[in-house]
């Protein structure tokens, strides 16, 4: 096939096996090219094929040295049909990892359900032995509980009273006005049962009754405050009351960290109204200002933070504080002055949509100019 992307509202709906792989090679170059760090050897990253979760497994194989397992549910090719990019992701990964020698096993599956626990597990026992770090980077808009058979759908909603602020549409450029009634107690309720923390704490204690904690273990998850212009749809909303439950489940867990992230371009990000346009403005800021990252430069920062061998700075919560950079005085302030004059005639140049563009292209492996796209790929 000749295979383009197909954009359907915030989705690619195709994604390119080259161009996942330039992805994660450039992803895995970066690391190397960065400081070496002395740290965990037995990683397991739930969520492991895209955006923090997949950033993490590369820095902890590539600037760790460590063994890693990867659990994720992603989509095979069929006949005409590529695959998901998150499953090029992890077969680009896992060649690069076992020719740099390091065991790079993984598992597709639902994370939530019972059977892919004890498939890990097993796996775990014979490939890791046991585990000195587990990332929890799981992101799914539904949830079928593994006890009852229930499936639940999270939303991206309010609470408590409508939303209205800018938003845009970063195919068209086209900024306008968005209004987001709130919320019912059900959907807050259904939303944290499917991004909460009741799943990290499940997959905790099936590791730890399976007795294949290392001593010593740190377990990850991530986060996401945000500025005061998208708290209303993001940490005051329902998605924020399901972060409120995964940062309240860390605080009953041992060895726990808990990072709260920049705002990045991922599959997750950009299905947020509002967020998007966000993004884009401070994309154009943090890069005037030197200050810009993207996964896995965060994914760096973190393992460099936890492991350099010094105390762990963290806020009054707990929290490692990678979004320091985004939300300092100076560039939120420079952000709020371009939203109050943001229209769609000059979004282009108070903001960063093309880098925005770039940015969702690449996660499916388009946009990367060391790719022929022209040419024919078996997908």
């Amino acid at each position: 096939m000749i295979i383009k992307p197909k954009i359907r509202g915030f989705i690619c709906t195709t994604a390119h096996p080259a161009g996942c792989a330039a992805h994660v090679n450039r992803q895995i170059n970066y690391i190397k090219d960065s400081t070496s760090i002395q740290g965990a050897k037995k990683v397991l990253v739930i969520g492991a094929s895209t955006g923090y979760g997949l950033a993490s497994r590369i820095a902890a194989s590539f600037g760790l040295g460590a063994d890693t397992i990867g659990v994720s549910y992603e989509r095979p090719a069929s006949e005409g049909r590529t695959a998901s990019a998150g499953w090029y992701n992890t077969v680009a990964f896992e060649r690069a990892a076992r020719a740099a020698g390091y065991i790079a096993e993984s598992i597709n599956g639902d994370a939530f359900s019972h059977e892919i626990k004890q498939e890990t597990l097993k796996l775990v026992k014979e490939k890791l032995g046991k585990v000195d770090l587990i990332v929890y980077s799981v992101a799914s808009p539904r949830r079928t509980h593994p006890d009852t058979g229930e499936t639940f759908n999270s939303v991206l909603k309010p609470i408590g009273q409508s939303f209205s602020n800018k938003t845009v549409n970063t195919n068209t450029g086209v900024v306008s006005e968005i209004t987001l009634e709130p919320a019912t107690q059900e959907e807050i309720e259904n939303t944290i049962t499917v991004m909460g923390g009741e799943d990290w704490s499940l997959w905790l204690k099936a590791l730890e009754e399976a007795d294949l904690l290392a001593e010593g273990v740190t377990t990850l998850a991530y986060s996401y405050i945000g500025p005061e212009i998208t708290e209303a749809i993001y940490r005051k909303g329902t998605i924020g009351q399901a972060k409120n439950d995964l940062e309240a489940t860390a605080h009953t867990l041992t060895k726990d960290t808990f990072s709260v992230n920049k705002a990045l371009v991922t599959q997750s990000s950009s299905a947020i109204p509002v967020v998007p346009l966000y993004i884009s403005l401070l994309f154009k800021v943090m890069k005037e200002k030197g200050l810009h990252e993207g996964c896995i430069e965060q994914a760096q920062r973190l393992f460099e933070t936890l492991y350099s061998g010094s105390t762990v700075e963290t806020d009054e919560e707990g929290r490692i504080r990678l979004d320091n950079w985004e939300m300092r005085d100076d560039v939120q302030q420079a952000v709020k002055a371009s939203w109050s004059e943001i229209t769609t005639e000059n979004v282009s140049e108070l903001g960063d949509l093309e880098q925005y563009r770039l940015d969702f292209l690449q996660l499916f492996g388009f946009g990367f100019d060391e790719i022929d796209y022209e040419l024919d790929v078996n997908p």
